[in-house]
């Protein structure tokens, strides 16, 4: 995601930046983040990640 918001910073996911900072968590404070937190995200912003992501098939 760090990548396609280098190259187009008006990149149509809603939630870019989110994504980029929740990996970051994930990956360098994983010791800090818990599992009800990555539940609520899955649970909450996954499908529509899923769709935002259909529509740029589509495109």
């Amino acid at each position: 995601m760090r990548r396609i918001l280098d190259a187009e910073d008006s990149f149509p996911i809603e939630n870019a930046k989110q994504i980029i900072s929740t990996r970051n968590r994930i990956i360098y404070d994983y010791d800090n983040i818990s599992d009800e937190i990555i539940w609520a995200i899955v649970t909450r912003e996954l499908l529509k990640l899923e769709k935002e992501i259909e529509e740029l098939i589509e495109k």
